[in-house]
């Protein structure tokens, strides 16, 4: 199978497995609990947990109530609905090992923009007040906890009995077929894709939905939403708005295109999105800060020139690909390799890495605007905590490995035409130092 063995050794595979199974879900459980009930202060909760110990731990681990399944099942029942329902172009996605090429329906924008309309309409008429949603956060990540994990159960099944394509196979060993995945492409009958359903429809659809959450219920709180609060929902829903809105070249990125579904993806996407990508979020309904017009505006005008510059980086590669090079990238021709590979079938193929512009900068300096994105709309929770800020740690963390990884499988793919591209590009993520 391949993609098993070369995304990690079994023994990391083991380790990492294990720590996402044992850290990351109590982690998610103290994060909410920290935002939400102990003022966002990692002191005052270590200091709750030296006191009353594994007992106190277990006492604020809400259970997952019948509220929380209910909002969790009406948001993923209406986005599936959305998603297989809503017209779209159609896609196809990079040719994947086996040669399947998956098309996909593109109308992330339009079940994006209808998702919200519907939110804020709900509320607004009284029919149902998002910040319920808030009430019962915990409840919420405790079922999502629990159910995600059955959820990965039933695709590890799946890929066993019933899998969609010839992208999928075992690496013979549970574990790493669990953490891993089974399926590249997993979908329930001919068009409902699991992974697009995962990743974008259910884990980046839930950080706007979310953000609103906030919004509406610092609203109700305090009769006022503070600037701070503006700055991180604005940002949030610029980003998650270009996200959408570039959501058919997220499927030719490793999420889709490379990573299988297993533990790893779904039960990230489906848990640890909605539970810390909006943590900065999370913390500012009780933590308001009055930014001041200046500094607000200093802040969303960063954020929102990192999220473009974000955009614009994905959109140069996407239009060097699809006019085969012959495009301009910054007012020029764009400076080239050509590389060959071979597929699993022993074909060669042939490809053009862009070797100009910002990808001339450095082989992942998306990432640097990304980061720093993440850095803006944390920030109008100033410094008071160091919580909020968890979430960019974590996420420059992820993609540094994200690169690491991307660079060790191209270096497998192009071998002698990957080593002359880095000796054009030398630097992996941040230019002049890494």
């Amino acid at each position: 199978m391949g993609e098993g063995k070369t995304v990690h050794s079994p023994l990391v595979t083991y380790g990492s497995m294990l720590s996402l199974l044992t850290l990351c879900p109590p982690f998610v459980i103290l994060l909410w609990y920290t935002m939400v009930h102990a003022d966002g202060s990692v002191l005052q909760t270590w200091n709750y947990l030296k006191q009353h110990g594994l007992q106190g731990f277990v006492d604020i681990w809400p259970k997952p109530t019948a509220v929380a399944w209910k909002i969790i099942g009406c948001f993923a029942a209406f986005e599936a609905v959305l998603q297989l329902l809503l017209p779209g172009k159609r896609v196809e996605g990079p040719i994947s090992p086996s040669g399947n090429r998956p098309v996909y329906k593109a109308n992330g924008v339009a079940a994006y923009a209808v998702t919200l309309i519907t939110y804020l309409s709900v509320w607004w008429f009284g029919i149902f007040n998002p910040a319920i949603v808030y009430d019962h956060l915990g409840e919420i990540y405790s079922a999502l906890i629990f159910g995600s994990f059955i959820f990965c159960i039933f695709l590890y099944i799946k890929g066993h009995v019933a899998p969609s394509s010839s992208d999928s196979g075992s690496s013979g060993n549970l574990i790493i077929d669990f953490y891993w995945g089974m399926e590249l492409y997993p979908r329930i009958g001919k068009h409902f894709d699991i992974k697009v359903f995962t990743n974008c429809r259910f884990g980046m659809m839930s950080w706007a939905v979310l953000a609103v959450t906030y919004c509406i219920k610092q609203y109700e709180e305090q009769g006022r939403v503070a600037d701070s609060m503006l700055v991180n929902t604005v940002l949030t829903l610029v980003y998650v708005t270009k996200f959408f809105w570039w959501e058919a070249g997220y499927w030719n990125t490793m999420d889709i295109a490379h990573d299988r579904a297993g533990f790893y993806i779904c039960w990230g996407c489906l848990v640890w999105v909605p539970s810390i990508y909006t943590s900065p979020g999370m913390y500012l309904v009780n933590h308001p800060v009055n930014l001041g017009i200046q500094l607000a505006l200093f802040i969303l005008v960063a954020g929102i020139t990192c999220i473009f510059i974000n955009y614009d980086c994905d959109r140069q590669r996407q239009e060097f690909r699809r006019t085969n090079g012959k495009c301009l990238v910054w007012g020029k021709a764009p400076s080239k390799i050509e590389a060959k590979y071979r597929t699993t079938s022993g074909e060669t193929k042939s490809s053009i890495l862009l070797t100009s512009g910002w990808w001339g900068l450095s082989r992942h300096f998306h990432y640097v605007p990304e980061i720093l994105a993440s850095f803006f709309w944390t920030l109008p929770g100033l410094f008071n905590h160091f919580l909020p800020y968890f979430y960019v740690v974590f996420l420059t963390i992820l993609l540094f490995d994200r690169a690491k990884r991307d660079d060790d499988r191209c270096q497998a793919k192009y071998g002698k035409y990957w080593k002359s591209y880095c000796d054009k590009v030398p630097y992996r993520i941040i230019p002049g130092i890494y």
